[in-house]
């Protein structure tokens, strides 16, 4: 199966978390597809990040409502306002680092957004899918080598993996006791690590080697030994798309679905500064690890269901990854046209 380019034209779909890093792509891509977006979420809480939206051009074609997932009123009346065919779950609290250093607010975005979120579509009598996008550390982490599979025991580590961890458990709740009936076909993507252009976070390592290459200095490597699964943000995006576009179909494609790259991609820490390095041109890294929270030192993802039930593929391997994303820092640098380079970007993927 394939993306069909013509399914959402003309829907009315709501993605929370649209001014974040993945809801800007999200957003930028169901535009030109045609589709009719409403966005709600809070404003980036980085200047970069909000000059990034405003840069983007995504604000200009949607419905964009600032509003807190925890806020259930605000978020009821936006669900009204839209009258959703299809909602993408992305609101979240997403830093590992910053869980720790506020775990409240991490639980209580991360798992009662979604009990929000999910309450606004019991509520709802336009909703007929839904994906909730949570991440790979949803896993109990036994640093083993081979990829956890959407069987494996739910139970994330530190408060961001572990909020994201119960927001599936919210999910699966919700799906049995209220949409046991079919009505809204529900699934869940726990996607690996993503880089691209636009995503200017904090303790994320290429947007630290972009800063590094902004500022001319070396890029320093806290964790250059972890393993991780990485792509590019429009790999997810399009298996999010995907997902929810069948499962509108066919319900018995609704599920939990791992979304990460191919064996050959997933790499260190280094090994990906190392490539950032080489496509940038004239800049260093180096390793500063120091003593600091746990953090999964080994994580890898089987996506062979995705594969098998709807015949998902990368596309793009980690090389043309990291310089798809150094071309955007380069032109962001630049001041050129963010917008244009977004849509260029998402056009030669989909046509990949």
């Amino acid at each position: 199966m394939v993306l069909n380019l013509d399914f959402y034209r003309g829907k009315n779909i709501l993605v929370t978390g649209h001014t974040g890093f993945k809801g800007i792509w999200l957003c930028k891509i169901l535009e030109l597809l045609g589709a009719n977006v409403t966005g709600y979420a809070l404003p980036s809480p980085t200047e970069e990040g909000k000059k990034v939206f405003q840069q983007s051009g995504a604000e200009a074609g949607m419905n964009s409502i600032i509003g807190d997932v925890r806020d259930l009123a605000a978020l009821q009346k936006a669900f009204v306002e839209a009258q959703p065919e299809i909602v993408f779950h992305l609101a979240a609290q997403p830093i590992v680092l910053e869980s720790y250093r506020n775990p409240v607010e991490t639980y209580s975005t991360n798992v009662m957004g979604t009990v929000n979120v999910l309450e606004c579509i019991r509520q709802s009598n336009s909703v007929k899918s839904f994906v909730n996008i949570t991440t790979d550390k949803v896993y109990e982490n036994k640093e083993w080598p081979w990829g956890y599979r959407e069987n494996e025991p739910l139970d994330g580590f530190d408060p961001y993996s572990n909020s994201k961890s119960c927001s599936e458990l919210v999910t699966h709740s919700y799906q049995k006791s209220f949409f046991a009936d079919g009505r809204v076909a529900i699934s869940t993507a726990r996607a690996g690590n993503v880089i691209g252009g636009g995503d200017f976070s904090p303790n994320r390592i290429i947007p630290d080697c972009i800063r590094a290459a902004y500022a001319g200095g070396n890029i320093a490597v806290r964790n250059p030994h972890s393993i991780r699964p990485y792509q590019h943000v429009l790999e997810p995006l399009y298996a999010y798309l995907l997902i929810a576009e069948k499962q509108y179909a066919d319900g018995n494609l609704a599920g939990w679905y791992n979304v990460g790259p191919d064996e050959c991609d997933c790499l260190t820490t280094g090994e990906l500064t190392e490539l950032f390095c080489q496509c940038w041109g004239d800049i260093k890294w180096q390793d500063v690890s120091v003593e600091a929270p746990h953090e999964a030192k080994f994580l890898k993802l089987d996506c062979s269901k995705l594969k098998a039930a709807m015949g998902w593929q990368p596309k793009w391997h980690i090389e043309e990854a990291v310089a798809k994303t150094v071309a955007w820092a380069k032109a962001w640098q630049n001041n050129d046209n963010i917008s244009l380079l977004m849509e260029k970007q998402i056009r030669e993927f989909l046509e990949d």
